[in-house]
């Protein structure tokens, strides 16, 4: 990933501070975020009710608000990619969906609705380009499929565009090593057009999830 307060009462007891975090990685810091949610007992034990969000488009230019990288006083920059974890509330209770965002100057974690609101901001009139699409994964998925070798993160003649993270890359289960391209790969075209039953079961089952527009994402939670 690179560039081109409110309060919230949570059951969480996780600070921001309590996650593995490198600057530009946010893969894979969403990687072990879903990890962490699972073993500190904040989320399913087996992660199935987080889904891991990538958040891009052809033009690999995202404008996001609140963002702590950002310069502005609106927090707002323009990313080729991001990702997040969106925590889907459990049935029968009055808690929001959540999303967890290492880099947002949000509350952590924030309302689903408040992040939308004030991140995405869908009522901020953007030029075609600069529309946001949504690829959702299950993050039990996720956990077993994603693989980074990092070499998104080199220049044309080798060079760090950003320092790695310290541990060693991420590999599949299955050994593959890298395929964080195929998760980036989006385009206008491969947005469902309803939410409906057989795009709920694609997102439990798919590698690469689902991608959804912006005016499904509130909605997608509360119907899979």
């Amino acid at each position: 990933m690179t560039t081109q307060n409110l309060e919230l009462s949570s059951s969480s007891n996780l600070d921001v501070s309590q996650f593995q975090h490198t600057p530009y990685y946010c893969e894979e810091n969403v990687f072990f975020l879903c990890k962490k949610l699972c073993e500190s007992g904040t989320a399913d034990a087996k992660g199935s009710d987080l889904f891991v969000v990538f958040i891009s488009n052809e033009k690999k230019q995202i404008p996001l608000w609140h963002q702590k990288a950002s310069n502005r006083a609106d927090g707002v920059i323009l990313w080729d990619y991001h990702v997040i974890c969106i925590q889907q509330k459990k049935n029968g209770g009055d808690s929001p969906h959540l999303v967890w965002d290492l880099d947002s100057s949000l509350p952590f974690p924030s309302p689903l609705d408040l992040y939308i609101s004030e991140t995405i901001r869908p009522s901020f009139q953007l030029f075609s380009e600069y529309q946001r699409f949504f690829r959702i994964v299950h993050a039990p998925v996720f956990l077993q499929t994603f693989a980074s070798d990092r070499r998104h993160m080199k220049d044309s003649v080798g060079n760090w565009i950003a320092e790695p993270p310290a541990y060693d890359p991420i590999v599949a289960e299955d050994g593959m090593v890298h395929n964080l391209n195929e998760y980036l790969d989006i385009h206008a075209s491969d947005v469902a057009e309803n939410a409906g039953v057989d795009l709920t079961s694609a997102v439990f089952s798919e590698k690469l999830g689902v991608v959804i527009s912006h005016s499904q994402l509130e909605g997608f939670f509360s119907q899979i």
